[in-house]
């Protein structure tokens, strides 16, 4: 596992769509907005304080599937390269 380093200045991580997005939120209208609905909701999921509330109230079993799940995706889309570049924000190129 991966440790962040906690002096950082200048964060590697970015949540900027759901600063600017205003379009519809909702799922079934069309591939677009099912996409930027994932991404909205991903990005409010993701919030520090709502993580920190969420993650306490949840089972061993429900952080395991989530667990399992992001990893799922992670290795169905996602070449090692870019598992590397996108999701640990390393330079690891294999």
């Amino acid at each position: 596992m991966k440790k962040q380093a906690k002096d950082r200045k200048i964060p590697l991580h970015t949540h900027n769509f759901i600063e600017n997005y205003q379009g519809l939120v909702g799922y079934g209208a069309d591939r677009e907005t099912n996409e930027n609905t994932i991404i909205y909701y991903l990005q409010k999921f993701s919030d520090d304080k709502f993580m920190a509330t969420i993650t306490k109230r949840m089972t061993d079993e429900e952080l395991l599937e989530m667990f399992e799940f992001i990893n799922r995706l992670l290795k169905n889309h996602l070449t090692e390269s870019e598992y590397h570049k996108l999701f640990l924000k390393d330079d690891h190129d294999n």
